[in-house]
């Protein structure tokens, strides 16, 4: 979804200035939460490392910053930016501790 086209959508078509980092910021939100979400699942675990849960946030954030490598290098059609890097990261940061607080039957342990 991030390297599709985006046809004549221009800065002055959105909805206000940063709507784009709004964007970025809401589905990395979306996809942290969505990614320790399965890891917990996969595991059956009631219980989520440090470890586990620095691996997932770095993991989810080096694909923000591919996602951009890609969209300078190899898609035309799109623009690098970084700062949508960094609203990918505050996303990604969001949604993990949107895990930490909203399961309360989980804990955070040293593995």
């Amino acid at each position: 979804m991030c390297n599709m086209p985006m046809g004549q959508a221009t800065e002055s078509k959105k909805f206000f200035p940063g709507f784009d980092k709004l964007v970025h910021c809401g589905l990395f939100f979306v996809f942290a939460v969505f990614c320790f979400n399965g890891k917990m699942r996969q595991q059956n675990a009631t219980v989520l490392s440090y470890t586990t849960g620095i691996a997932i946030t770095l993991a989810i954030i080096i694909f923000g910053g591919v996602i951009e490598l890609l969209q300078l290098y190899v898609f035309t059609w799109r623009s690098a930016d970084w700062n949508d890097l960094f609203a990918d990261g505050v996303g990604t940061c969001m949604g993990a501790f949107s895990i930490l607080i909203t399961l309360g039957t989980v804990k955070y342990v040293k593995k």
